[in-house]
């Protein structure tokens, strides 16, 4: 079977989707299928080296933008559109866009997408499909975001294959977005929806999120949870010193400020006066600030001292920051849809502490691998904290669930199977009417 991923890349930063399709493309080609990823609007980042040659970056970040901002690079030839989508050039702006937010240009920008071959970008919907075309017409399209359903029609018209579509933390960006751009971003993503065969959530919270913005049909919501290589990770050979990890991006969103908080209260507390933080994640520049205000005020409370920084790990680094955590902590505040961080502590024979949000109090009560907090509360945090440091014995038990987990769900042969059973689904199922 061959599979083509479109995978946007952040140019800068890891990014959870694109290194869960990278292992997802990996492993498809270990088991004898063709898979290749072309990344969309930035470069890809990867922790290891991509299942795909180097090919084009489709939807350049740079000729989206002006074709969005200037009708005269909607017509501009080929050659130029090529010259802005350099590589070196692009990951000269993904530190921008890497911190953009929801205002009205971006809610525009995000809408001409979502319109697809109707959207101001249409051009280069054009150029991705006549690609395809010369490189051997693929079995199937699948697209890692909802955000891009927008492609999907006319893939599906010209090339005549099925479009599977991932669902990763749609709801958080589109809610961000101003008015009108909020709204009509949801409503013309539930008009473009039915081009799609299959829409693939990773939990069941996800999906039941999901299906109150948008009008799935019958059997077009599906769960597959996701996985991870199972050889990047092994648990520690004896416990290691009393350590609290966090591994995320290290931004405010992600409640590391929270992380903050509650290690400053578990030290006036007393009761584990040797436990460590350790911190952990992507961090681009412009993170900068908010991470040396969180230096500040544990250096202000006396604990800066037992806390250690370590950003922009690779995998093997990674792997071994895992290793030296009794627990891990990403106490985000808002739902998120999965994360990833949770099956690679898992898989590293690590519970975790998480907030009563989102997928997480479903993931762990399938596992039994951590424990949940009220969110957003340091007391709450620093309280759990304390029932899993206080007790080694439930604390390891716990991790061995979370390595079985992983052994059984949350790896890539697992995740690429069932991928494939359901991509055959709708290879020989007639196309929707569109």
């Amino acid at each position: 079977m061959k599979i083509i991923l479109l995978t946007p890349g952040t140019g800068s930063y890891y990014c959870g989707v694109c290194m869960r399709d990278n292992a997802l493309a990996k492993e498809l080609i270990r088991q004898g299928h063709e898979a290749l990823i072309l990344p969309m609007y930035l470069p890809l980042t990867l922790e290891e080296t991509s299942a795909s040659p180097e090919t084009p970056i489709f939807f350049g970040g740079i000729n989206v933008y002006l074709q969005q901002k200037l009708a005269i690079f909607r017509h501009t030839p080929r050659w130029l559109d090529q010259l802005l989508n350099q590589r070196w050039l692009l990951k000269q702006v993904a530190g921008s866009a890497a911190s953009q937010t929801g205002g009205p240009e971006i809610g525009e920008l995000t809408h001409s997408m979502l319109l697809g071959e109707a959207g101001k970008q249409s051009k280069e919907l054009h150029e991705l499909i006549a690609w395809m075309k010369d490189h051997g017409k693929p079995d199937a399209v699948w697209i890692s975001t909802a955000l891009l359903v927008g492609l999907a029609g006319q893939i599906q018209r010209e090339l005549g294959v099925p479009v599977l579509c991932s669902l990763q933390g749609e709801d958080v960006f589109l809610n961000s977005l101003s008015e009108p751009w909020k709204t009509r971003c949801w409503q013309t993503l539930d008009e473009r929806s039915p081009a799609i065969s299959a829409f693939i959530a990773p939990s069941q919270s996800y999906a039941n999120t999901l299906a109150q913005y948008l009008h799935f049909a019958p059997n077009q919501l599906r769960v597959i949870p996701n996985g991870i290589g199972l050889e990047h990770f092994t648990p520690a050979p004896t416990p290691p010193p009393l350590a609290i990890g966090f591994l995320a991006r290290m931004h405010p969103s992600k409640g590391l400020d929270l992380v903050a908080d509650a290690f400053i209260l578990l030290q006036k507390r007393g009761t584990f006066p040797t436990t460590k933080l350790l911190i952990a994640g992507s961090m681009i520049p412009s993170d900068a600030p908010f991470v040396d205000t969180l230096k500040a005020k544990l250096h202000a409370a006396n604990s800066l001292a037992h806390v250690e920084f370590f950003p922009n790990l690779d995998l093997e680094e990674k792997s071994l920051f895992l290793r030296r955590c009794t627990l891990l902590s990403v106490p985000t505040n808002y739902g998120e849809s999965f994360g990833l961080y949770l099956a690679e502590a898992w898989a590293s024979g690590v519970p975790v502490v998480q907030p009563k949000i989102g997928s997480f109090p479903e993931l762990i009560a399938q596992t039994g691998a951590g424990l949940i907090f009220e969110p957003r509360t340091a007391e709450a945090l620093a309280d759990a904290w304390e029932i899993l440091l206080a007790n080694p014995q439930a604390t390891s038990a716990l991790g061995a669930k979370g390595r079985q987990a992983a052994e059984l769900i949350y790896n890539t042969p697992r995740m690429a199977q069932s991928f494939l059973a359901l991509t055959r689904e709708f290879i020989d199922a007639p196309p929707a009417v569109l």
